[in-house]
Parts: C-alpha cells; structure tokens; sequence
C-alpha cells in the first residue's frame, strides 16, 4: 500500500502490483502530503475493523469493536458500511480486543479515546494497520452511542477539562446490533451527476429499525462513483437483533431516498 504519511479520507492512497505501479502513483500520492512524504508498507489480506478505546489514567478499556467494509473497484480504501459488532469470533476476537487496548497502551495514552483500524487474517492473526488519539470521523461516535450507550464527545470534554470519566459514562451499558450504510454513488445506490432534486429523508426514517439518517447533498452538487471518502453523501443507521439483519434494513432503507441527477 502506498499513502501519504500526513493525509486523510483515503486520498493519495494506492494499491501496489508491480514496480511500475509505484512510479505510476508515487507522484499523485505525494500531491496529497503537506510534508511531500509518503509511506510503502505491507497490504494484509483480512476484515478490516474500527476499534474504540478509552484509557483512564493508563488503563486502556476496549468500547466498541465494529467491522469496516469496503467496496471494490478505485474506492477500495473507504469504509462504506460499518456493522457492530465484528464478524471475528472466539480466540481471534479476544486476540483483536487485546491489540486494540495495548495499542492504546503502547503509544502512551494514559486519559483519552483512542481509534486503531485492524485486520484480522484468516490464518489467525491480527495486524494494526493505524492508530489515532480521537474521536474518529465516518459516523463512528454515532456507532459507539447507539451501539453500547457511550457518548464519546462528552468523555472528550471531560478528559480536556482534566475531569473525571466514571465507568458510567466510559464503560459499555448494553450491547446492540447495529449496521452503517453510506450513501455513495456506484456501487452503492445513489446516480451519479449533477443533482437536480433531493428527495425528502421521511421514507428512509420510516424504515424498520432505522435510528437515525443524513444526506450531505445539495442541488447543483455533482456525484461521482465512490473513490475517497469525501464521495459519501450520507448514511443510514439501523438496529435489529442480528448485525445481519442491521444491515440488510440499513441498506433497504438506503434505497428509498430519491435522488435526480441531470
């Protein structure tokens, strides 16, 4: 794989075959770093997963561990549907909650929230792919709040105002299902060009299990086929009691927000 070393939204990011696809792409990756750098390193074959931590006084907790799905094609390094809670089971899973947390512990994280990204191989193993000290973007608080009933942003004020955050507010209250789907133009179900009308969102909140949807769209805006994660023009958020079914209502209900393009 082939990035930036200081960028973000999948932008200047590649996937390497052969020699002459890094010299290819060295240059558009390096247009896209503020310090001109970029970083080479090894693509792990895997499901892709969000991780969020919260360390307490050096004590790392694991709060949500949610698979991150990709789609295929130029955009394949954009998470276009999140599920709670991963699709890993037994040792592999206990194996990802440990990575999740020491890699919180490792870099030094003693109050705050961390986010690591992993894959989890089919041989077994599970690899970090990142790490950031945040809140992360792509609708992951809302995940964490209807997930497991923790609002990351109050946790977030509280650690920058020095205050305490009891297990009350850090710790996981219950467990729901959950799926995410963005609402991106191919593969996903928007059209693409330029927009001309956007429905209204009612039909999409009606849903069964819908809890929450939002449209990033406006008329005159054009839609292009997903490639960076600034080409997601909304989402759909909704429960079940499966992550299967989540997600089979999650993308049912994507379906129903007309969008004209011209």
């Amino acid at each position: 794989m082939l990035k930036p070393v200081d960028s973000g939204g999948q932008r200047g990011v590649f996937r390497i075959e052969t020699p002459g696809d890094l010299e290819s792409n060295l240059h558009a990756a390096l247009a896209e770093s503020p310090g001109r750098e970029t970083i080479l390193e090894g693509f792990v074959e895997g499901t892709e997963m969000n991780a969020i931590v919260v360390a307490r006084g050096g004590r790392a907790s694991l709060v949500t561990l949610s698979d991150r799905l990709r789609p295929p094609g130029i955009g394949f390094g954009v998470g276009w549907i999140h599920v709670f809670p991963a699709s890993i089971h037994s040792d592999q899973l206990e194996l990802a909650e440990r990575v999740a947390e020491r890699s919180a512990t490792a870099l030094g994280l003693r109050d705050g929230i961390a986010f690591p990204q992993l894959i989890a191989s089919s041989d077994g193993s599970v690899a970090v792919v990142e790490v950031a000290a945040r809140i992360p973007g792509g609708q992951m608080a809302d995940l964490v709040r209807h997930a497991v009933g923790v609002d990351l942003v109050e946790l977030a004020l509280r650690f920058a105002l020095g205050e305490n955050a009891p297990d009350e507010l850090a710790l996981p209250r219950f467990s729901q299902p959950l799926a995410i789907r963005f609402l991106t133009a191919s593969p996903g179900p928007l059209p693409t060009g330029k927009v001309t009308r956007i429905g209204p969102l009612d039909a999409v909140l009606d849903a069964p299990g819908v809890v929450q949807a939002e449209t990033y769209l406006a008329e005159g805006e054009t839609i292009r086929p997903v490639r960076l994660d600034g080409d997601r023009r909304g989402y759909v958020i909704a429960t079940a009691d499966t992550s299967v079914e989540a997600l089979r209502r999650a993308e049912h209900a994507a379906t129903l927000l007309e969008v004209e393009v011209g």
